[in-house]
């Protein structure tokens, strides 16, 4: 989706929004986790054209965190962490539901990943993930959520 989708369509899809100096994405889909997927798309797409990568397999995560805002958080954590360490990038992600946990949210995703080296680079890569003005809730229309990325 290029972003120009407006919040409340059945379908999910996100975008970038101007921020300073930083990467933001917004995004939408009819479930939590469709958003955060969403959102992870958003933000690969926003330094990284992944159409002629080379897929080298799947990785899965659980990633524990006390609420929804802080469990968006840890899934791109996680995107940053496998590019960092494994010069990995997700190409498909897959995200379970989203179980409460003792007080805690916890979620399993599951990433096609691509060896970042045969991507093209189209923009700054992400270095961090914003804690600050991070958002994951649900309105009359389905579920938004929105991240800062330090690049």
């Amino acid at each position: 989706m290029d972003g120009d989708e407006p919040v409340g369509r059945s379908a999910g899809g996100h975008r970038s929004v101007p921020h300073t100096a930083d990467l933001r994405v917004e995004a939408w889909a009819p479930t939590a986790e469709g958003c955060i997927g969403e959102l992870v798309h958003g933000v690969v797409g926003s330094f990284a054209d992944l159409a002629g990568a080379r897929i080298v397999g799947e990785r899965g995560c659980t990633v524990l965190a006390v609420s929804d805002p802080d469990l968006l958080a840890g899934v791109l954590e996680e995107v940053v962490y496998r590019m960092d360490v494994d010069g990995e990038l997700p190409v498909a992600v897959a995200v379970g539901p989203i179980e409460g946990l003792d007080g805690a949210r916890r979620v399993a995703v599951r990433f096609r990943m691509a060896d970042a080296a045969t991507a093209a680079l189209v923009g700054a890569v992400p270095k961090a993930v914003s804690l600050h003005d991070l958002d994951l809730s649900a309105g009359p229309d389905g579920w938004t959520c929105q991240a800062t990325v330090d690049v």
